[in-house]
């Protein structure tokens, strides 16, 4: 069943029908609703949408960059990801402008292709231009502290929010203090861009001994009734039975909250970032991935986009795809994964507002 794809089709369809037209930074214009939210149960299958050809790749390679702590793009750009180009070179731009002499020539001037080629071939050039500012792995993974030690008379060490978030999923799952957050009010004017998904928050409960049982199932399909005779073998048999087999106990689920959503472009991706971050913390720490949920603020489509959106609403979804993970090192944002029957609508190609 696939109910995500129609959910995201109505959303397009409440932007188009209720949105009021606003201006924003690009000067592209937008139309734009308030207050809308995405559930998806991740039993129904991995949230990647098939009303359009996704860049799953690309989407792997931003998430793992977040995991890693990085703020280059040279990563980004070494792995065949583009996201964030446009923003590095903005401020390349801003830079040469702000300095060029009055009359001065400008043909030493990159174009935005020759700078990614040379942020390819030149570490120092990379180093230096490639940098975009304590945005989301900074945060998530040194978010820094501005107080001194009274003991050593040095700082305070940054917080690694993710080592943190797992650790306390193996200490203390029932928690209501599982959150990381990237909105760092103290750093906000040395980002090249403020976040706009600016935070999230896990949740877990217990498995039922059904829902355990349906897993053992899948895991040994060559099992029977026969092996859980009715009135033979009570329910702390069964479930040691389970626990020897290292059937999981608790679901987990996440909810990401993000203030502004560009919702033809932006939007598919986020989910699909979430919903994968969201399958690797599940593995990290032996849970079942459960509900998905995107808290969204002001959700707009560009002017540019609409056309593409009315074209998107009119196709039928198809069955969601499959992620399986075998290989995971979260914390140094490394993942050996396969996504399965992926089946699809062709692209539909829109412009990047930067």
């Amino acid at each position: 069943m696939n109910n995500l794809d129609k959910t995201y089709q109505a959303l397009l369809q409440d932007i188009l029908d209720n949105g009021v037209e606003k201006q924003d930074r690009t000067k592209t214009g937008t139309i734009s609703v308030f207050g809308r939210q995405i559930r998806h149960k991740m039993s129904e299958g991995y949230p990647l949408l098939t009303t359009k050809k996704m860049a799953f790749k690309t989407m792997v390679t931003e998430l793992l960059w977040f995991l890693r702590g990085d703020t280059n793009i040279k990563y980004l750009v070494d792995n065949g990801c583009h996201i964030w180009d446009g923003d590095a070179y903005k401020n390349y731009e801003k830079w040469f402008w702000d300095n060029v002499p009055p009359k001065a020539d400008t043909s030493g001037k990159l174009s935005q292709e020759e700078f990614i080629n040379k942020i390819k071939t030149d570490d120092e050039f990379a180093k230096e231009w490639g940098e975009l500012g304590p945005i989301y792995g900074k945060q998530w993974r040194a978010w820094k502290i501005n107080l001194i030690d009274p003991n050593t008379m040095e700082f305070v060490p940054p917080v690694d929010q993710i080592a943190n978030l797992i650790n306390d999923l193996k200490a203390n799952p029932d928690s209501r203090r599982l959150m990381v957050n990237a909105w760092n009010v103290g750093e906000m004017d040395q980002m090249v861009l403020p976040p706009c998904h600016y935070g999230f928050q896990v949740y877990t409960r217990e498995l039922s001994i059904i829902e355990r049982g349906e897993i053992y199932r899948k895991k040994h399909p060559e099992k029977t009734i026969e092996d859980f005779p009715p009135g033979k073998m009570d329910v702390w048999q069964i479930r040691d039975i389970f626990n020897e087999d290292k059937i999981p106990k608790k679901a987990i689920s996440l909810m990401w909250n993000q203030r502004s959503v560009d919702t033809f472009l932006g939007l598919p991706f986020n989910i699909a970032s979430y919903g994968l971050l969201l399958e690797m913390i599940a593995k990290e720490v032996h849970m079942v991935p459960d509900e998905l949920i995107g808290n969204l603020g002001d959700v707009h489509l560009y002017k540019n986009h609409i056309e593409q959106a009315k074209e998107q609403i009119t196709r039928k979804p198809m069955t969601l795809p499959t992620v399986e993970i075998s290989e995971l090192d979260l914390l140094k944002g490394s993942v050996d994964l396969e996504l399965k029957n992926y089946i699809h609508h062709p692209a539909i190609k829109a412009p990047l507002s930067n």
